[in-house]
């Protein structure tokens, strides 16, 4: 009698063992989930500062450009050294307005039709505008695994244990409301 009795707690513990250990899995791979989106943003914004790099070296040719777009493609390099080391939201914050940035920048480039003609300047158009598009795919990707994790975490049993393992609530990358709005173009 006491062998059974000691063979049901054992029974007990081993699953109450095996569902403490699926549940930190599952944490732990959509905590890595966010890591590996947050890395994805890092890459692509890393990417669209080099290419801003060269579209400055493409601008400069331009003797007959005007000094202050030049000024501003300079200013997105600068903005973008200033949160390397950044939370992925600073990251964001300051990515935010490097396109906004960089959106009035090729509205200005309409008023200078060599310029806008150069096949490097197009070259790297398309590309920054291709690397846009991937950071918000990216974004999008980081948003859906900190929703899976925030949702899992608030969810029993998962909330039974999740604040005492270290799993808190992610934040979501938000778009401010100034970069919903389109660029004025003065044609």
């Amino acid at each position: 009698m006491v062998s059974l009795l000691l063979a049901g707690i054992a029974f007990i513990v081993a699953i109450i063992f095996a569902f403490f250990i699926i549940i930190y899995n599952t944490l732990i791979a959509l905590r890595n989930s966010i890591g590996r989106a947050s890395a994805d943003i890092d890459v692509l914004l890393e990417k669209r500062h080099d290419l801003i790099g060269r579209l400055e070296d493409v601008v400069k040719g331009y003797s007959n450009y005007e000094r202050t777009v030049l000024v501003q493609v300079t200013g997105l390099r600068t903005k973008w050294m200033a949160v390397q080391n950044g939370s992925i939201n600073e990251k964001m914050e300051q990515s935010n307005q490097i396109s906004q940035m960089i959106k009035t920048i090729f509205a200005d480039v309409e008023n200078y039709p060599d310029l806008k003609a150069d096949k490097n300047f197009l070259d790297l158009q398309s590309a920054i505008y291709e690397i846009e598009s991937q950071i918000a795919d990216r974004r999008e990707f980081y948003n859906d695994s900190v929703y899976e994790l925030n949702t899992k975490i608030q969810q029993v049993p998962y909330n039974l244990v999740a604040g005492k393992l270290g799993f808190y609530v992610f934040q979501f990358l938000q778009v401010p409301d100034d970069a919903k709005t389109p660029v004025n173009v003065d044609a």
